[in-house]
């Protein structure tokens, strides 16, 4: 089947250097107490078979952001310009959008039990998407065992015809990882995929994850709450806070000079294992705003112990500060970049 040309584009148009190119995404959930604004402008790109983290507490919009690639928000008004591939998915036909789930664009779901149906048989689950692409059922089940077995899992063509109740927590998870491949797409997009599993397990998932991306040239986008799974995972990160991205850049220098307060304190609260034992780790005060009912200037302000009158009134824009090396959507960007000592503190109350 051949992907269905999309409409006519009014938007400014992707970088021809990214895979996917998201511009000024909004998306919205009109409810009885309101519009819940679940992200706010937010800009992500991801280059061919490069790694990106998304990362932020629960409730920042990392996994709508996701679901909103695949327009698998029904219920939601998104607004802005996701390119993939060159063409804009939230002006293109349904057509096209669906031939780009599954065969260009993978999902890994956060909880794999949920993600399965439990009365179908994991090879039928596997072979879907090659069956409904008109791939013939012999080839499509060769196809499903050689991936199972690639991903780990032992006598594959046995395990075709078990349930999902029948595997642990981390075999699923493999599954899922294989229905993400197996259409052979350009982009994994893993939300979550460590959730619920030991760290033992959690760490033969990721090292898959590279070796398979690494393998077959895909690009991964991983999102996460997680900052201890990134490291040897990503080339980049994007922090959000509140919808926004709050920072971007490279896997080293968020861990080692990152730029703004939000970012340092979920650094602060990840116990290290060089230097002494801490009585207690750093937290950061207070709970994340409602999407409900936003604070004005910076989302973060009422959490934040640098916060002045500037950041209760004005949002910062994503800037890179002189001095800085990387994108900051902080006031006191270009102080954190000459001060980098006291980054430990900045975020903790």
């Amino acid at each position: 089947m051949t992907l269905t040309a999309p409409q006519p584009s009014t938007t400014t148009g992707p970088d021809p250097t990214m895979l996917l190119d998201v511009k000024n995404l909004a998306i919205s959930f009109p409810s009885r107490g309101g519009v819940v604004r679940a992200v706010n402008g937010l800009r992500l790109s991801i280059g061919p078979r490069e790694r990106v983290g998304l990362v932020g507490e629960s409730g920042s919009g990392k996994t709508v952001t996701a679901l909103s690639i695949l327009k698998l928000l029904p219920t939601a008004i998104v607004e802005g310009e996701i390119w993939f591939d060159g063409v804009n998915l939230l002006e293109a036909s349904v057509e096209h959008v669906r031939e780009v789930r599954g065969k260009q664009v993978g999902f890994v779901f956060q909880d794999p039990l949920s993600a399965l149906n439990p009365v179908q048989t994991i090879g039928a689950q596997l072979m879907e998407p090659l069956r409904i692409r008109g791939v013939a059922r012999k080839e499509a089940f060769e196809r499903a065992v050689e991936l199972l077995d690639r991903v780990g899992l032992k006598k594959p063509r046995e395990r075709m015809k078990a349930h999902p109740h029948e595997f642990s927590g981390g075999m699923r998870q493999r599954v899922i990882i294989a229905m993400a491949l197996i259409g052979q797409p350009k982009l994994i997009i893993a939300d979550e995929p460590t959730t619920a599993l030991d760290v033992r397990v959690q760490a033969k998932v990721l090292d898959l994850l590279v070796e398979l991306a690494e393998e077959r040239h895909v690009a991964i986008l991983l999102i996460t709450h997680d900052l201890g799974i990134l490291a040897g995972f990503v080339q980049r990160v994007v922090v959000m806070y509140a919808g926004r991205a709050v920072e971007k850049c490279s896997i080293e220098e968020m861990y080692h000079a990152s730029i703004h307060p939000y970012t340092i304190g979920l650094l602060s609260s990840v116990p290290r294992l060089e230097g002494e034992i801490p009585t207690k780790l750093a937290t950061i005060g207070g709970q994340p705003p409602s999407a409900l009912n936003l604070p004005p200037g910076c989302p973060f302000h009422p959490r934040c112990r640098l916060a002045t009158n500037i950041c209760r009134e004005v949002e910062p824009a994503l800037e890179t500060p002189p001095g800085g090396r990387h994108s900051s959507a902080c006031h006191k960007a270009g102080e954190l970049a000459h001060n980098p000592g006291r980054l430990p503190e900045v975020a903790r109350r």
